[in-house]
């Protein structure tokens, strides 16, 4: 088995509102990152991915990452998207800047969720919106699943239990 070169913890992410954020706060609980757009077919997964926050709120922390590569379909402001999320989803999950997921300008967290040689586990790349990226509550790298995966899918929540 191989061991991450380097903890998810010590990556550097801002917040929607442009204040950082502390991963270290999240050690114990699993992580599921997922890049989110306003404007996609799979954009009403947003409701499900705030149901399966509150559903394991003790086990798990959702952070969405809005992504504007995929077919444009996250144009929006940091105002805007965060009006939309809750407007529309009541979404009060952590949300973040908005980050490139791919290409010459991917986010070191997408670099780490995307390369085995960084991640200790795999390598993978996102093919699209809301695709989701799941670590274990010690900050290893636990699976992926594609955008078509709801949040809710089995697939996803076997890994949690019920309370």
């Amino acid at each position: 088995m191989e061991v991450a070169t380097t903890p998810v913890y010590d990556l550097k992410i801002n917040s929607l509102a442009g204040t950082p954020i502390d991963l270290h706060k999240f050690k114990g609980k699993n992580i599921l990152f997922v890049n989110v757009a306003s404007r996609c077919g799979f954009t009403p997964q947003y409701r499900d991915l705030q149901e399966l926050q509150d559903r394991y709120k003790d086990q798990l922390v959702v952070i969405g990452l809005p992504c504007n590569q995929f077919g444009k379909q996250e144009p929006g402001t940091p105002e805007e998207i965060q009006e939309f999320c809750e407007a529309n989803y009541g979404v009060s999950f952590l949300i973040t800047e908005k980050v490139d997921v791919k290409g010459p300008n991917q986010h070191p967290l997408y670099a780490w969720l995307t390369q085995k040689k960084i991640n200790g586990k795999k390598n993978t790349t996102v093919k699209w919106n809301f695709q989701k990226y799941l670590i274990d509550e010690n900050g290893e790298f636990l699976d992926y699943y594609y955008s078509i995966t709801k949040p809710t899918s089995s697939r996803i929540t076997k890994h949690f239990k019920e309370t």
